[in-house]
């Protein structure tokens, strides 16, 4: 048994007070964000459905077998405005409460994407009875008068049906499940308000009542945002362009979301977010959905829609590592909703960096039910080992007593491999995912990562694959203690070999193969 392991876990544990009846909710604990659910802080080891694998509860009772063998424990599915309210006024929640019973019975909680007023940019999850009165719901319209299939975020009847009908739906969740006395639990931890929403293919929206709008002085609750120094209107703030119309937009829409977010969070206040669809390099808004929540609108967004308690971003680049910091930020925690297919080998690595190193409060590879049987293998093992770390990682804070390793990976898919260094009080670490056992043309260097806990001031928990790390400190040599392999087993940390021969290189490094995600404790020492 691992005495200072065991401690730590067991503080981890006893330091959250159980508070049943506390619906699941963002708050501050250890220098993080922490999603508490009945009290305690839950990382979400997701993956979220295809658009349209939650619309028919036969398809979709056929999927469980694949996410529970991928060892998730929390699954996002789209809720449709269509299918919920299909004849206005009407409420539908057949969908609704079998994807409830469904996740319930296999074991796995829900956050939920409201598929309102925009899914990807585009209208196309809206009821009928909103597509055909385009006299009530006007679209969107370019600069030379053209329709575009996307609702205007600037007719207030627009915005209140949507607000309407999410509002419908929390309420309803809040009778199904907002008691944590069924046995299960809450099932439904978060909800997303809409999804990727954006403009196209223009910055901004040209109809009546947005050129209207637009030629209004800016509020100042944006110029404060944005740190203006002058008022007046967009253009004359901010000059004539299509940034100045991509700012316009994204507070629109922010004040658009922070109706629905707020009617939704008064009838039963989990926590919301939303998502965003990121830029491609070297293009302008319009050639990408122009103003989501992108990292140069976040400020912006945040006092648009106050009642939000994130923004995320959706991730289907190679740079993953890149989109980290902007959203990671005292003022919300970072959650990754969607990443790139979950089939692909950085996903697991992916996760660890995330965690790891910024706090994240879970992540959720895309297309999730799709996973190739070497997926489910793969991601079913990282996450396994995650789950099993977790009372160790929300007591820990990321940057600090907690790191995340991975290589750096640019747009193009080139990897940057070189070494990675962290400091732990006086212990300087130097982390390389090219593994010197390993042929190099045989290593998927992205596929490499993992993270690094200190459990105390000599002694640190390194978890997962493909990474090896050298130690230093100033004015004399580090030596290793003791390298042990550690596994979970009963519900409990046991022991394994002792790695202070070959697998250490005889005390050069401790290494993590690229073959298996693994646990090792490790104590060091000086020497002069």
């Amino acid at each position: 048994m691992i005495s200072t392991l065991s401690a730590a876990l067991t503080l981890g544990l006893a330091a959250v007070p159980a508070h049943a009846e506390e619906p699941p909710r963002i708050a501050r604990q250890d220098g993080a964000h922490r999603l508490l659910v009945d009290g305690k802080p839950f990382l979400i080891l997701g993956g979220e459905l295809g658009n349209s694998s939650s619309s028919d509860l036969k398809d979709l009772s056929g999927h469980w077998a694949v996410l529970k063998a991928a060892n998730l424990n929390t699954v996002l599915a789209p809720v449709t405005w269509e299918q919920l309210e299909p004849v206005e006024g009407r409420f539908d929640f057949t969908v609704l409460d079998g994807l409830i019973a469904q996740a319930r019975a296999n074991d796995m909680r829900l956050v939920l994407l409201w598929f309102g007023a925009w899914k990807n940019s585009m209208s196309t999850y809206t009821p009928a009875w909103v597509k055909r009165d385009q006299t009530r719901f006007p679209l969107a319209r370019t600069a030379e008068g053209k329709a575009v299939e996307i609702l205007s975020a600037s007719y207030p009847a627009t915005r209140d049906a949507d607000a309407k009908a999410y509002a419908a739906m929390m309420a309803h969740l809040k009778a199904v499940d907002g008691d944590s006395s069924n046995g299960k639990g809450r099932t439904v931890l978060m909800v997303q308000v809409e999804n990727e929403i954006g403009m196209l293919p223009q910055a901004r929206d040209h109809s009546k009542a947005a050129e209207e709008d637009f030629k209004k002085p800016v509020p100042a609750a944006a110029l404060r945002a944005l740190g203006a120094k002058k008022t007046g209107t967009w253009e004359e703030v901010f000059g004539a362009s299509a940034a100045t119309d991509e700012l316009w937009q994204a507070w629109t829409f922010g004040r658009y979301v922070e109706a629905v977010t707020a009617a939704g969070k008064k009838a039963y206040p989990l926590p919301m977010y939303v998502n965003a669809a990121l830029p491609r390099p070297n293009t302008v808004p319009g050639g990408y959905p122009s103003a989501g929540p992108l990292p140069h609108l976040i400020d912006l967004w945040r006092a648009a829609a106050p009642s939000l308690d994130m923004l995320s971003p959706d991730i289907y680049f190679a740079d993953f590592v890149r989109w980290m910091p902007p959203y990671d930020r005292a003022d919300q925690p970072l959650f990754i909703p969607e990443a790139d297919q979950a089939g692909k080998t950085p996903a697991p690595g992916n996760a660890f960096w995330a965690i790891g190193e910024h706090d994240a409060i879970g992540v959720s590879p895309f297309s999730i039910e799709n996973l190739p049987p070497e997926g489910v293998k793969t991601l079913g093992a990282a996450y396994r080992l995650l789950a099993q770390l977790t009372p160790l990682i929300t007591t820990h804070d990321g940057g600090k007593t907690m790191r995340g390793f991975r290589a750096p990976v640019a747009y193009d898919g080139t990897v940057d491999l070189t070494p990675r260094k962290a400091s732990f009080g006086a212990w300087d670490f130097t982390v390389t995912v090219v593994d010197p056992w390993t042929p190099k043309d045989t290593q998927d260097y992205a596929a490499h990562g993992g993270l690094v806990i200190q459990l105390a001031a000599d002694e640190f928990l390194v978890a997962g694959r493909g990474i090896t790390i050298t130690f230093a400190t100033e004015g004399a040599s580090v030596g290793l203690e003791s390298v042990r392999e550690v596994s979970w087993q009963d519900g409990k940390w046991v022991d394994g070999r002792w790695l202070n021969g070959d697998q250490t290189h005889q005390g050069r490094h401790v290494r993590l193969p690229p073959t298996a995600f693994g646990v090792q404790r490790v104590k060091l020492y000086k020497y002069k």
